[in-house]
Order: C-alpha cells, then structure tokens, then sequence
C-alpha cells in the first residue's frame, strides 16, 4: 500500500484560549480529491491552517515520511500550496504576474525566469480559465475572476499537496463546476487536495473521500455517500435532505432547514 503523502496525527490548534481543533488525524493519498464540510465555526479554516503550518499546533503533520516542523518556510510552499479563502490582492499588477508569483519556492529572488516557470503558469492559466484576461490588473477583476486566479497561482507552484479553503466562494454555478473540475484533474494527475467545500452537493459529486468537522473534531471520514447521509446531515448542519442520484452518485439535496 503507497505511504500518504500527507499524514496529520493528533492535531490540536488552540487560539485565544479556545480549542478550534481538537485531536483530529487526517491523512492524503495521491489521486485523493478530498472534501471538507462541516458548520460555520467548526474549525474548518483553521484545521487547513495548521496543516499547511500557519498556526502554532500540537500534534505532527509528516510530508512524505518527513515532519514539515522541520522544513524551511520555501522547501514547505514547494510540497504544500496554500489557497485561503477572500482572494485578496494588495498589488496591482496583471493576474499573469500573479499567477507566476507560484514559482516562487523554486527559485531565488534574483534567478531568471526557467522554460519550466512559463510552462507553469501558462498550463494554469489554461486549466483555470483566466488567460483570456491574463494581461489585466488583478484588482480590476471580479470576485470570481479574481479567485480563479488565486487557484491558478496556486497550481503553478505544482506542489504535489493542495490546500484549498472555499474554492468555488464567490464563483457563479458555472465557474463553481470549472474550479472543482480542475482540482479533480490535479488529484487525478497524482497529487492530493482537500478542499473546504459548503456545497454538499457538489462535495458529494466530486470527492473521493469527506471528512465532516463537528467543533474542532473529525466525526466522519469516508466516502461520500456514506459521510453524508441523511441523518449525519440533519445532526450535524440540521437540515432535512433528500437523497438523489447523479450519474453514479448519491447526492443531497437541502430541502428544508430543521
């Protein structure tokens, strides 16, 4: 069985004396496209958080076999993307220059721009559907344009883990269905993704696996279908749900708040 490439063992996250996430494990496998659901305020951002280790946390994230505690700040961004969720740019520059701030791990400040850096950002402008608009200023975009840029800066750095936090947020329902078709694709070509996704529709049509966070603590961990079935959630987020099926999967459909 090939060892995950993300291994997350007992972690707890405490912050202004409150315990956001408590004792949770999680690991990632290549070919993962991995769901991560659960209440406003069950911890969700900040259990991405402390995986890709912006947060001071108990416990051990392993990359490969290898603590990431022991990891300089550049070698960690090279195997651990990080996409927060607001898609805020300070800068005014052309959102092709933004894209290409993903290559930064792999280089120095003052190395020249490699074949393999172009190749980079072009395939993620391509796959995320922002070249047509790489030459504009990135603060002149809409939300969603804007956040299609974050993940396509995101995908250049090609790191083998994606941490994505409310990808498809602000995106209209089209551009909702590109973005979870391009993180399948990237967990498809051999990396693994977690995404924090409120659309359980969508999370159940398009992961391979979902963790459901309750008050800082994983409760469930499986395959769709059966991490959100009907009764998980009514308890959980307490909405009734109708179960439908979409090509081969079984899909909830909210219906009616409890």
């Amino acid at each position: 069985m090939t060892a995950p490439l993300l291994s997350a063992r007992d972690i707890s996250v405490r912050l202004g004396g409150r315990t956001i996430v408590d004792n949770a494990s999680v690991t990632l496998s290549a070919g993962e496209f991995v769901a991560l659901v659960g209440p406003n305020g069950a911890g969700k951002t900040t259990l991405l958080k402390s995986l890709a280790g912006l947060v001071p946390t108990f416990g051990t994230v392993e990359f490969e076999g290898q603590a990431t505690a022991s990891f300089k700040p550049r070698d960690r961004a090279r195997h651990l993307a990080y996409l927060p969720q607001g898609h805020s740019f300070s800068w005014p520059l052309p959102a092709a220059e933004i894209v290409a701030l993903g290559r930064y791990p792999h280089a120095d400040p003052f190395s020249p721009v490699s074949d393999k850096d172009r190749a980079a950002v072009a395939h993620a402008l391509d796959v995320t559907g922002t070249k047509d608009f790489a030459d504009r200023i990135v603060t002149t975009l809409s939300g969603g344009e804007r956040a299609r840029v974050a993940l396509a800066r995101v995908l250049a750095t090609q790191a083998r883990v994606v941490l994505a936090d409310e990808p498809i947020m602000s995106l209209d329902p089209r551009h909702q269905f590109v973005v979870m078709d391009v993180l399948r694709h990237a967990a498809r070509a051999g990396n693994a993704v977690l995404a924090v996704i409120h659309d359980l529709a969508l999370a159940s049509r398009y992961a391979t696996r979902v963790l459901v966070l309750e008050r800082g603590r994983i409760v469930a961990d499986d395959e769709p279908a059966t991490a959100l079935n009907a009764e998980r959630i009514a308890e959980i987020f307490g909405v009734e749900v109708d179960m439908i099926r979409i090509g081969d999967a079984q899909v909830p459909l909210v219906t009616k708040p409890l």
